[in-house]
């Protein structure tokens, strides 16, 4: 369509075109744009949240604005004194980098549904063109707006689970109004397309299934993130109190370290006194610079596992002036020691209905034995009837009439013979083999955890002996200590006897706290396994079952 305009009208009609196409493309700022899909993704977030999983907090990405209860710390340069095992916890939630990483994860898989989502409801939609041409030689003007495809309106996509897929799309062709051509007006044309299918996969079958897998896969990454936060929670108080270990070895050689140079002490007085020999000495001497180096490697290691705990779990700087609480370990002591508050059968039972693993992994055979009935209706003859209609406006500028009397309908059939089934032949075969080994993953997953579970309540046991065993090892070891000194005063006892015993007191008080941590960690990964350990808003846990 080509008219020819005064100068002045062809700069008023691109003036109007770039006002158009400035408000088409900046009707929303970026901020905006993001507020937008933050809103859409947490909606479909918490829509999908079950109460099973456990509070719904702490899984908004670091720049969205946070849940009321969502953990907030300050700054993590600002971070410094003593951290309870509870605030290490919050600080890890809130800052972790791996944990964000899980919080992105989610975030992506649900703006993905959104996207999936978008493919079949209303859509707007809009285009038009332009050219100005100014031919000097032949004084010809021309400006040029628009074409056939250039329209305005909306349109709409459904599929049912049968596999029924209708279109509407209503259109406006505007090009003609914005020329100002007295001859044309606005026309509208509304248009629908329907399509069922009567043999085979074909019509909107796939589209449904698409549909259908984005919307699980987005409960499966809820899963997956829940799964993930209770072995998060877990390995951060695991690493908490591997460093209060690492501090109490410290403390521990340090206490051996100074006996040891209160014996050497001793002895040379008394070899001074001509009551003890040389040699006896030299021995002393000898196991106090081992001492020493004891000491040396335990602030050494002490020191390291602090460093690592501030960078790998809370994210902080290495120079960040902070140490974790020594009464948590105290604490430990008033816990109950010894075997968990369920029986063997019944924590297998609760672990195979509550492990949300195992719950995505139970459900993806169900994906497999749909995708296998879609390649299986795939074979053989594909039969698909059809239905359109199309509809214009008056021919003047009162385009919301539609002339449904002159307008055009159709139906139809489309037919695919099944002459050459190479492709789908081999998609119905590949399905059957991933049906086959879904189902073979659900049992191996379901196996392994009951052999989990076994497991870890043995070693519950184990180690609350352990812990026993290692007090009463840690009694007689003072005991010792406190025997072969007064022994060595009354020149019954022997240097060697006293040292040996001081090493083995070192050994007990080390072991004891080992088997108490040991037997803490075993517990919360038993209840982590079966899946009755419960994240809290504050990022600590509690045990809670169905």
């Amino acid at each position: 369509m080509s008219v020819k305009l005064s100068r002045k009208k062809v700069v008023l009609c691109c003036l109007l075109t770039a006002i158009l196409f400035v408000l088409a493309n900046g009707c929303m700022s970026p901020d905006e744009y993001k507020a937008d899909a933050d809103k859409e993704v947490y909606k479909v977030i918490e829509d999908k949240w079950e109460g099973s999983f456990g509070e719904r907090t702490n899984y908004k990405i670091s720049d969205s604005e946070p849940s009321p209860n969502d953990i907030q710390t300050p700054n993590p340069a600002g971070i410094s004194g003593v951290l309870a095992l509870a605030e290490a916890a919050a600080i890890a939630t809130a800052n972790n980098r791996d944990y964000q990483q899980q919080k992105e994860s989610l975030y992506g898989e649900a703006l993905r549904l959104t996207g999936t989502r978008h493919q079949y409801a209303i859509q707007w939609f809009g285009a038009i063109d332009g050219k100005y041409t100014d031919d000097k030689g032949s004084g010809y003007e021309e400006f040029k707006v628009g074409g056939e495809g250039d329209e305005i309106g909306v349109s709409d996509e459904e599929v049912f689970s049968n596999g029924v897929l209708f279109s509407t799309n209503l259109a406006l062709n505007w090009a003609r109004f914005l020329t100002g051509d007295p001859r044309n007006t606005l026309g509208s044309v509304l248009s629908g397309d329907i399509t069922v299918p009567l043999l085979g996969n074909g019509a909107g079958k796939q589209a449904w299934e698409t549909l259908t897998q984005a919307e699980r896969s987005m409960l499966y990454q809820i899963r997956t993130f829940n799964r993930y936060r209770k072995t998060f929670v877990v390995g951060i108080i695991n690493a908490y109190y591997g460093v209060l270990q690492r501090r109490d070895s410290v403390i521990n050689a340090r206490n051996n370290l100074a006996r040891k140079q209160d014996s050497t002490k001793r002895l040379e007085m008394e070899a001074e006194w001509g009551r003890k020999a040389q040699l006896d000495v030299d021995e002393a001497k000898q196991s106090e610079l081992s001492a020493q180096n004891q000491y040396v490697a335990a602030q050494r290691g002490y020191e390291s596992a602090l460093d690592n705990f501030k960078v790998k779990q809370l994210s902080l700087p290495t120079d960040a002036n902070i140490s974790l609480d020594p009464n948590e370990l105290k604490a430990l002591e008033e816990i109950k020691i010894g075997k968990p508050d369920f029986t063997l059968e019944a924590s297998i039972d609760t672990g195979l209905t509550q492990r949300l693993d195992l719950a995505n992994t139970y459900d993806k055979i169900d994906d497999a034995v749909r995708n296998l009935e879609l390649a299986s209706e795939g074979l053989g003859p594909q039969v698909n009837i059809s239905g359109s209609i199309n509809v214009n406006s008056r021919a003047d500028t009162d385009f919301s009439q539609l002339q449904f009397q002159e307008g055009s309908y159709s139906t139809g059939f489309g037919a695919d013979l099944p002459f050459d089934q190479k492709d789908e032949r081999n998609s119905y075969r590949s399905a059957l083999i991933t049906l086959t080994q879904a189902q073979r993953s659900y049992d191996k997953a379901r196996d392994n955890i009951e052999l989990t579970i076994k497991d870890d309540y043995r070693q519950v046991l184990e180690t609350a002996e352990r812990y026993r065993i290692q007090k009463m090892s840690l009694g007689l070891a003072q005991s010792r200590v406190r025997n072969n000194e007064m022994m060595l005063e009354i020149g019954r006892g022997t240097v060697r006897q006293l040292l040996l015993s001081q090493d083995a007191l070192l050994d007990a008080q080390n072991a004891v706290i080992s088997a108490l941590i040991s037997h803490t960690m075993k517990k919360l990964n038993f209840y982590t396994n079966v899946g009755v350990l419960q994240v809290r808003p504050d990022g600590m846990w509690e045990i809670k079952a169905k």
